[in-house]
């Protein structure tokens, strides 16, 4: 019986795995954003690519800096370059990583929004796109059922399988409760819906639809201006897990 070896190259891009792209709600591994990583004893250097040269500076500046944070945070790691290639921004954004500038003293007064705000903003579209893939499957589950009835459902009626978890998973990173008693069909601050829930699932779906959408867009630009990234790219399933990062530093949000 053999035992797999990881090697620090291995640790290193596995724990780019939480670090996501918060518009497409992917991993920056899964979407094939990492285009090299290099382990030299306690010193990493990675190099990052995105779908285009104007891809928002904002969102580019959060996952290099998500990047540099996860590594840094690995014990044997003592140096981490993280650079942004081909972008309109790469040389202000890579030399404020390199700095530790953070957003603010990457960007000045350029910095409109702040890091934290964004973040928050893409976690609760997230959650909104997971709800709503988990009441649709119940749906299709219960077809003598309405979404009139998905008042009453409860996270303890949605079965035990990816989708569900994906849902606990960025329920709990919003502080909404998980339990099996909790009703499924709230906001992103736990409150119930009132009026319309055919209208409320209507908007969640066009949520649903327009990340899954700008995903499978981006995945084929990227493949465009970088032939064979596809080799790098790792298909989306539905309601599979995706990890929540949690290394939000003082410094990228100030």
């Amino acid at each position: 019986m053999t035992t797999a070896v990881t090697t620090r190259k291995d640790e290193a891009y596995r724990a780019l795995d939480v670090v996501l792209d918060p518009e497409l709600d992917e991993p920056i591994t899964d979407l094939g954003f990492v285009r090299s990583l290099e382990v030299d004893e306690g010193t990493v250097h990675v190099h990052l690519r995105l779908p285009t040269s104007f891809c928002s500076p904002n969102f580019a500046y959060l996952m290099a800096g998500d990047s540099k944070d996860v590594l840094t945070a690995l014990p044997w790691t003592e140096h981490v370059l993280v650079e942004l290639d081909d972008h309109h921004d790469s040389d202000k954004i890579n030399a404020g990583l390199a700095a530790d500038a953070g957003y603010r003293g990457t960007f000045g007064h350029e910095a409109e929004e702040d890091l934290d705000e964004l973040r928050a903003t893409f976690r609760r579209k997230a959650y909104v796109a997971a709800m709503e893939r988990s009441l649709n499957a119940w749906l299709k589950a219960n077809p003598e059922a309405s979404e009139l009835d998905l008042a009453v459902v409860t996270l303890g009626d949605l079965p035990d399988n990816r989708t569900t978890t994906a849902l606990l998973r960025r329920r709990e990173s919003l502080g909404l409760r998980t339990d099996t008693a909790a009703p499924a069909l709230v906001d992103h601050a736990g409150r119930p819906h009132a009026g319309d829930l055919t209208m409320v699932m209507r908007r969640a779906r066009a949520t649903r639809v327009s990340i899954d959408g700008n995903a499978h867009f981006c995945r084929g630009l990227l493949q465009t201006r970088y032939p064979g990234a596809e080799e790098q790219q790792v298909p989306r399933s539905e309601g599979a897990f995706i990890p929540l990062t949690t290394f939000t530093t003082q410094e990228h949000s100030s």
